[in-house]
């Protein structure tokens, strides 16, 4: 595939085969993000798990927040809907937003849900589930508690699960925040995944490998020993 002279120019900054330390990939990161645009500063796990037979899901407040603004999307009813409203939420109902989305409406960033809305949401599992927006008790998404949890979305809440191959792709920020706040933010992405390493189902190291990247930059692989040292400490 062909790349972008912008692209190329990217790619020198970073050497295929080595690896950096925290620092090193932020300014890297932040160095290559020579878009018109402010590029999203992205994570990936490459996770040591039978992914088959685990699944590694949840969420992560991150310190200094996304750098967007999240359309929010509550299924809530009775005093819950007042609640939801003033969090934040961008829309609240039941089987109104619900046959919304069955007639492709997306124009939302995440859901959430009261317990006794998932007779509702449950029928759209097949609609959100492949785009990674189902509702689900593992992210604190559904929770009556709902009015907390939106208020941590619109602050910069992410979610993030494994793919068939174990791989596990989020957002920890924008490229133009401040170098000490992105480190912040990934480290806090890190400690998340780790915390959720599952008692079975683990092949040799549970974080096998993490690469950072810019939306149009080249990725940037972060420093087996530091992360080591890193998640030992969590663990």
């Amino acid at each position: 595939m062909k790349r972008s002279k912008r692209y190329q120019g990217s790619a020198t900054l970073v050497a295929p085969k080595d690896s950096y330390g925290f620092d090193e990939a932020i300014e890297k990161l932040k160095a290559a993000a020579t878009a018109g645009f402010d590029e999203t500063a992205e994570i990936t796990f490459n996770l040591g798990i039978r992914a088959s037979q685990v699944s590694i899901r949840g969420t992560c407040s991150l310190p200094h927040g996304t750098g967007k603004t999240i359309r929010v999307l509550a299924f809530a009813k009775g005093g819950s809907v007042t609640e939801a409203e003033e969090a934040g939420a961008d829309f609240v109902g039941g089987e109104d937003l619900a046959k919304r989305i069955q007639e492709g409406w997306y124009d939302f960033d995440s859901v959430v849900a009261t317990p006794d809305m998932m007779s509702v949401v449950g029928k759209l599992g097949k609609i959100l589930g492949p785009r990674g927006l189902m509702p689900s008790p593992k992210t604190g998404t559904v929770t009556k508690d709902i009015g907390a949890v939106i208020g941590e979305l619109k602050r910069g809440m992410v979610e993030f699960r494994t793919d068939r191959y174990g791989v596990i792709h989020t957002v920890f920020g924008k490229a133009s925040f401040e170098a000490g706040a992105l480190k912040e933010n990934l480290l806090e992405v890190i400690r998340s995944v780790a915390e959720r390493r599952p008692e079975e189902g683990v092949k040799g190291r549970y974080i096998k490998k993490v690469s950072i990247a810019s939306t149009m930059g080249p990725g940037i692989l972060l420093d087996a020993g530091e992360i080591n040292q890193f998640v030992d400490a969590v663990e």
